[in-house]
């Protein structure tokens, strides 16, 4: 989050709010060109990650398109974004099929029985809309199940023997999503198994998918490496590339601005704010994980102790446990960081608790736009 002025933010902020800043924005988007421009590769940004489409015209100035997970999503990229519309699911209703080859520039299907109870549908779009299937390389590089589509028994992705005595008359592309929150290395080596089990289809495809899930804009990441492979795949099987990331579109732009209701003890010193991990940062609770806090500190660290929690009736509506140089109070802000990706998409109204105001901040004139509030009648119209 280095670049960012928290305590501007924080100043101007309204709470609860998810902050965006448009600085650190354009710094991802310039790494993830400069990728573009070496590679060759194509790089669509992931919608179930960030969807903020207020900031689409920022980002659709560099990324070739959008990747979405449903036909809502792809409407709101083809409406909002431009570009190409790749889409994929886990499996597709008929209606589903319909509307995206509709709006689509690619369908990816995740099993040949969907490939094929489609096929009089996709067939006719044939020339404007490019099927695809999404494998699974059966080689696991994540930490935590719920993630990792590459997990013992995972519904994501085909295994090879599925391809045996299989047609793909009209498959134009292959694709493989298999990392969360990873760096270059972890790619390199899913890519090395993909390339042994289905590297003898690639010679009949025109693109190939590498997937997302690697933070291309995180400190540390080997940029060169992924220029390299991209290079691999485009110049050794005469193909388009794309990648599709998420979160390193949005990684370290974004703020979740809360504050202090009440302070109360029951065995520790506990503050309860106007920010719940299960309506505002599910993740917390189904990771597990952990947003850092500016000025936070593991428990014990400091002085003062606190348990964060939030305003809900859920029992584990816990953030966690953090310690502070000085002593929290009724009325005091906190910025929980990297809070763009998989939070605003993630949120819910359980408990009619108030979605946090979106904004942006331009760091170049100091602005903080409220880009959209929420109000009784967005709880009600979810509800029937």
């Amino acid at each position: 989050m280095t670049g960012i002025n928290i305590p501007k933010i924080l100043q101007l902020a309204p709470s609860p709010a998810y902050v965006v800043d448009l600085g650190r924005l354009r710094h991802n988007l310039a790494i993830l060109d400069d990728v573009q421009k070496r590679s060759g590769a194509k790089i669509l940004l992931a919608m179930k990650a960030f969807s903020m489409w207020s900031v689409f015209p920022l980002i659709s100035a560099t990324l070739q398109g959008v990747c979405a997970s449903s036909p809502w999503e792809a409407r709101l990229g083809r409406e909002e974004f431009g570009g190409e519309v790749h889409s994929f699911a886990a499996a597709f209703k008929e209606s589903d099929v319909i509307e995206l080859l509709r709006i689509s520039n690619h369908l990816v299907f995740n099993s040949f029985n969907q490939l094929e109870r489609f096929r009089p549908l996709w067939k006719k779009e044939k020339g404007r809309v490019s099927i695809g299937l999404r494998v699974n390389p059966q080689h696991s590089e994540g930490h935590t199940d719920i993630y990792d589509p590459c997990a013992v028994n995972s519904r994501l992705g085909i295994p090879l023997k599925e391809f045996e005595g299989r047609s793909l008359s009209g498959v134009e592309g292959l694709h493989f999503h298999t990392l969360c929150e990873q760096l270059f290395e972890p790619l390199e080596r899913t890519a090395r198994a993909f390339e042994e089990k289905f590297g003898h289809f690639l010679p009949g495809m025109k693109w190939l998918n590498l997937g997302g899930g690697h933070h291309i804009t995180r400190n540390g990441y080997d940029i060169d490496g992924l220029v390299e492979l991209v290079r691999y795949f485009r110049e050794k099987y005469d193909l388009e590339v794309y990648l599709e990331p998420g979160e390193a579109i949005a990684i370290g732009t974004g703020l979740l601005v809360g504050e202090v209701l009440d302070v109360v003890n029951n065995g520790m010193d506990i503050a309860i704010l106007d920010v719940s991990a299960t309506c505002h940062m599910p993740d917390i609770l189904e990771m597990p994980y952990r947003p850092e806090i500016m000025g936070g500190f593991d428990a014990g660290n400091k002085a003062h102790t606190y348990r964060l929690g939030g305003p809900s009736c859920l029992a584990g509506d816990i953030i966690g446990d953090w310690s502070f140089e000085q002593p929290l109070k009724t009325g005091d802000r906190l910025a929980f960081l990297d809070m763009a990706h998989y939070t605003m998409v993630k949120t819910t109204t359980f408990n009619g608790i108030r979605h946090p105001h979106i904004c942006t901040y331009e760091p170049q004139t100091e602005e903080l736009k409220i880009v959209r509030s929420f109000e009784y009648q967005d709880f009600k119209s979810r509800l029937s």
